[in-house]
C-alpha cells in the first residue's frame, strides 16, 4: 500500500470496544489490523447489507464479527460482537 490508512469508528462500535476487557481489545486490534492489511478478508453482505463486509474472528475463545466498511484511503468500523442479534443490529 502507498499511503496510510485512516481508520474510523462508528458509535456503535466504541461503545462496544469500550466495555470489552483488556485482551479482548488486543483480539479485537489484532483483527482491524488483518482487515487494514487485507480489507478484502471479510465476506461481502447482498442486498440491504450490500457495500458493508463483516470478518469472522476468534476473541477469547468465541466467534466473534465486525463489520466494515471500506475505501482505498479508509476503513469504516461500523459494528462488534457475537452472531447472536448481530445482522438486525446492523440494519438500524
Amino acid at each position: 500500500m502507498g499511503g496510510a490508512v485512516q481508520i474510523l469508528q462508528s458509535a456503535t462500535f466504541k461503545r462496544a470496544y469500550k466495555r470489552l476487557h483488556p485482551n479482548q481489545k488486543a483480539d479485537v486490534d489484532d483483527a482491524v489490523a488483518e482487515i487494514v492489511c487485507d480489507p478484502t478478508l471479510g465476506e461481502a453482505k447482498k442486498g440491504d447489507l450490500a457495500g458493508v463486509f463483516v470478518h469472522k474472528f476468534m476473541c477469547n475463545g468465541k466467534l466473534s464479527l465486525l463489520a466494515y466498511e471500506y475505501n482505498p484511503g479508509t476503513r469504516l468500523s461500523l459494528l462488534l460482537g457475537s452472531h447472536e442479534n448481530f445482522y438486525r443490529d446492523l440494519k438500524r
